[in-house]
């Protein structure tokens, strides 16, 4: 019989000793070298376990992707269990001797990235040693990317490639709203856009200027009718930019919209509307870059007796499981797309994401890192 952790069997002590070590070394997205500093302390901890290791170089200056395997025999095909993890952040340097020091208050432990996702990742690791050990019946792929708060641009191929040996895919992102886990979310649609008009003086000449920013404006209005709450579907313009002086007609406006999509037959829909909007002026040009970065997450029958499983589990250690649908995107968008069965939000218990509040609950370490490995344990 396959052996079943507890929270007991977690040295919580250690873990978290371990966790500060990497919350104290800042990792913001766009700093490649930052982020490998972090993927070698894991790959030493990996390989002191006797664990597999492949490094896949950085590209558009991103860190390395750093796999993590159990041992396997040399040439075999055997379907995996693919954990997705990423060690890069939001936060820039200095925010954890500014904004965010690292600190324990109660239940709480706050630190930039704790929750989304250094928890999360180290828990996925020590799951991996602990099902290594107690022999899992399928192997196991631990993959970190560097660049998931940036869309995943350099590592994606990387994990298409391992999710195409999978027979499963489980993210170790945070747990949601008291350790709710994810079982779809919005695919993601970005998109720049540049409103080219003619540039003229304001006093003596403005009939003969084109304005970017009116054609712009009302380009805004078009694109946030989109937004449809019912259907699940938001447009956001995000940011917006232009002109170059008070007293001159805008030649140029430039904005960053955002969309978000619940599933593929409207991802299209939607897609097509943006790229297909032209406007009113024939003196006036858009130029519309970008599409969908992130596919939607849609949960299928595989994924619900996925998800079923892993309840069971769960209610064994004490642990109510619940699923949630979010408009945020993760790696797990890919693996999804790929009708690969996903499950997402597996990591620790907390808050604040992406801000200066961020924590974790240290009593759901223990619990959540048992239920991580008695789910490596017995999947088939």
């Amino acid at each position: 019989m396959t052996k079943q952790f507890t929270a007991d069997d977690i040295d919580t002590t250690a873990l978290l000793a371990e966790l500060k070590q990497w919350v104290e070394m800042e990792t913001p997205t766009a700093d490649g070298a930052a982020v490998n500093r972090l993927a070698d302390r894991v790959e030493k901890l990996a390989k002191a376990a006797n664990l597999e290791i492949e490094r896949h170089p950085g590209t558009l200056g991103f860190g390395d992707v750093l796999a993590v395997g159990t041992p396997r025999p040399a040439g075999s095909n055997a379907k995996t269990i693919l954990i997705l993890a990423h060690l890069d952040t939001v936060h820039a340097h200095g925010t954890l001797t500014s904004q965010l020091p690292l600190r324990q208050e109660g239940d709480k432990l706050y630190g930039p990235g704790i929750y989304d996702m250094k928890s999360g990742a180290l828990m996925a690791l020590e799951a991996v040693k602990l099902a290594a050990s107690a022999g899992s019946h399928l192997p196991v792929d631990l993959v970190f990317v560097p660049d998931e708060e940036m869309g995943s641009l350099s590592s994606r191929q990387v994990i298409e490639a391992y999710a195409s040996k999978a027979a499963y895919a489980l993210v170790v992102e945070p747990a949601r709203d008291g350790g709710k886990i994810v079982v779809a979310r919005k695919g993601i649609a970005m998109y720049d856009i540049a409103v080219h008009g003619r540039a003229s003086h304001a006093g003596t000449r403005p009939q003969d200027g084109r304005s970017a920013i009116r054609a712009a404006a009302r380009l805004v209005l078009e694109l946030e009718a989109l937004n449809d709450p019912e259907r699940g579907i938001t447009v956001t313009v995000g940011t917006i930019e232009g002109g170059t002086g008070r007293n001159t007609v805008p030649a140029l406006c430039r904005m960053q919209v955002d969309v978000r999509i619940p599933d593929a037959k409207t991802a299209r829909e939607i897609t097509d509307k943006i790229m297909a909007m032209k406007p009113v002026d024939p003196d006036i040009t858009f130029e519309i870059t970008g599409d969908l970065n992130r596919p939607p997450f849609s949960q299928s029958e595989e994924s619900r007796k996925l998800f079923a499983h892993t309840a069971k589990l769960a209610a064994q250690l004490d642990i109510r499981l619940e699923g949630v649908t979010t408009g945020g995107g993760s790696d797990g968008n890919f693996t999804s797309a790929m009708g690969i069965p996903t499950l997402d939000g597996l990591g620790a218990d907390g808050a604040g994401a992406h801000t200066f509040n961020e924590y974790i609950l240290v009593s759901s370490v223990a619990p959540r890192t048992a239920l991580l490995t008695n789910l490596l344990l017995t999947l088939t």
